[in-house]
């Protein structure tokens, strides 16, 4: 793609409109679906290793980014409502559509709710359910998952250097830092009273997690009603760059026979951060949007 500068428009969604950057206006439409605090920023590393003749639409997510003022519900179904309606208003037909993290899910949900607006799925590290044994308190999981990207919701940095340098400081982004990851974590910043905070609202972000903790079927269930080919990218490493996949190969042992059209590549040496915002995990990330064969995976580092 010759440049990842987006138009950003709007589009009306129940109480309100949503902010979604157009990365490209010709050819196939690619609908990207970022992190659970993340935003539209987080596509701009695959959108520019895609070839001419693909377009990237991705949307801040309700509670995220430009989109921060929505009110609720939230929830896989509210989202993927809202992605219905992106499609609605830029596409003419089924898409591609690209999640990342909680993207993956809401990608699933949307693909089992409105089939005919999705062509393919492309889950980046996940939509894929994962185990939680219960009776555990969705708090706790959520801060044992999330760790920093939670913590930092409630946090008023005194400046924009101060926010990179919290994120310097992440033992999983510091490995794909450069100019894409501090200009998307310089539009997650909104200044308030005492300096700058992430656009991320935690009302949101906490609905969202405890989601997949108090109904841990439905992503399950939606999954069973895909019938679209599903091609899953993941992580060789977790959100803290620790040597356990988010995904594991147990995890995703059972639905290797209940979705005949699922792939699976790993991407040696990523982690659940650097495979969507480094080098080599955007550029497979990318290979599996377009469907071409990006060749063998590269060493692990």
């Amino acid at each position: 793609m010759a440049g990842v500068a987006p138009e950003q428009i709007d589009v009306e969604v129940a109480g309100g409109r949503l902010r979604v950057a157009r990365f490209g206006s010709d050819g196939e439409v690619v609908l990207g679906l970022h992190g659970i605090t993340g935003s539209s920023m987080q596509l701009v590393p695959v959108a520019r290793r895609l070839p001419a003749g693909w377009s990237v639409v991705a949307p801040d997510l309700r509670g995220r980014g430009a989109s921060n003022h929505l009110p609720g519900p939230y929830g896989m179904e509210a989202h993927a409502e809202d992605c219905a309606a992106v499609l609605s208003a830029v596409s003419e037909g089924p898409v591609v559509v690209l999640g990342e993290s909680m993207g993956a899910y809401v990608a699933v949900v949307l693909a089992a709710r409105h089939p005919e607006v999705v062509a393919r799925l492309v889950l980046a590290d996940g939509g894929i359910p994962l185990p939680v044994p219960p009776g555990l308190d969705p708090d706790v999981v959520l801060e044992a998952v999330l760790g920093p990207a939670l913590a930092r919701l409630d946090q008023v940095f005194p400046s924009r250097s101060a926010y990179l340098e919290f994120w310097r400081a992440h033992p999983a982004v510091s490995k794909a830092w450069g100019p894409e990851v501090e200009a998307y974590l310089d539009y997650d910043l909104e200044a308030v009273e005492g300096g700058f905070r992430s656009r991320a609202r935690p009302e949101p972000v906490r609905a969202d997690g405890r989601e997949h903790i108090v109904d841990p079927t439905l992503v399950a269930d939606s999954l069973r009603r895909v019938r679209c080919p599903v091609t899953l990218v993941r992580a060789e490493r977790d959100l803290l760059d620790q040597p356990t996949p988010l995904i594991s190969d147990e995890a995703l042992a059972p639905w290797r026979t209940r979705l005949p059209g699922l792939s699976d590549t790993v991407v040696g040496g990523a982690n659940h951060y650097s495979l969507m915002l480094g080098d080599e995990g955007a550029g497979r990330i990318a290979a599996a949007v377009t469907g071409r064969d990006p060749g063998p995976p590269g060493p692990a580092r």
